[in-house]
Parts: C-alpha cells; structure tokens; sequence
C-alpha cells in the first residue's frame, strides 16, 4: 500500500512541476506561445489554474497519508533495532578532582599576601634647570636681523 501511495505522490509531483511551468506568469514562462487555438487565452489559464489546485491538493493528501503510514510502521521501534545492533549504554559523565574553594594556584607560604607598596615622594622633585645658551665663538660675525614683515 504505501509503495503505491509513494508511486502516485512522485507523478503528481512531476505533473504539478509541468502544470505550474505550462502558466503564463508576467515574465513569460513556458505555456507563452502564440496565439488562439481552440482554448482561448483566459479559459487555459483558468483551466491550468484549476488543474493546479487540483494537483497541489492531491499531492498534500499523498504526504500526509505517507507520514501516517510512515509513522504507524516505525510505533515504538528505533533505527538501532531496525539494523540489529544495540543501544550503546548511557555515558556517565566524567567526574572532575576536587579543587577545594580556592581557585587559585598556589603559592609561597612565606609571600606576603599583598604587594609591598610603593612609597610616593612627599614633594616632587625639582626638575633641573635648562642649560644657558653657549655664547658664540670669538671671530664669529652676529646673526643677520630678522627680515621685516611684507605688507608694512
């Protein structure tokens, strides 16, 4: 029964995939083709349009009686049983040393529990004062003037 139901669910999912490509659609499609005949413009559309609806719920009828069919087959039974091998027995999950509280790591017992702390100047230290310029060299001549400024 259900190689029959799947039988009729393939073709009408390849007569639904023809029917929809045989409609005009706005971009043209393939049921585009020329002119009259002896089924006008509108009534084939309307007939494929009917067709469609016709196909589409058919083919949901087939689905969901497969899903039945399928799902009464397999009641209480696992892929595992299905091949003959067994369940593999739950795993327990590993269990971890004990870390105590302190996490840690350990360290000198003589290290003090804080950093020593660090002792700030009461003033700051004066900063040294910039060396005086050097006088110029004997038999050097003076430096030039600035340049007066354009425009004055």
């Amino acid at each position: 029964m259900e190689n029959v139901i799947l039988t009729i669910h393939l073709i009408l999912a390849l007569l639904l995939i023809g029917v929809v490509l045989l409609q005009r659609s706005e971009g043209g499609g393939l049921g585009m083709g020329g002119g009259g005949g002896a089924i006008s413009g509108r009534s084939a559309a309307n007939a494929l349009t009917k067709l469609t609806w016709v196909f589409a719920i058919a083919f949901i009828i087939t689905s969901i009686t497969l899903t039945i069919i399928a799902a009464k087959n397999s009641a209480g039974s696992s892929v595992v049983d299905q091949i003959g091998g067994e369940a593999p027995a739950p795993a327990t999950a590993p269990v971890a040393p004990s870390l105590g509280t302190d996490l840690l790591p350990p360290s000198d017992p003589t290290a003090p529990l804080t950093p020593p702390r660090v002792e700030e100047p009461a003033a700051p230290a004066p900063a040294e004062p910039a060396p005086a310029p050097a006088a110029p060299a004997e038999g050097s001549a003076p430096a030039p003037a600035p340049a007066p400024a354009a425009g004055n």
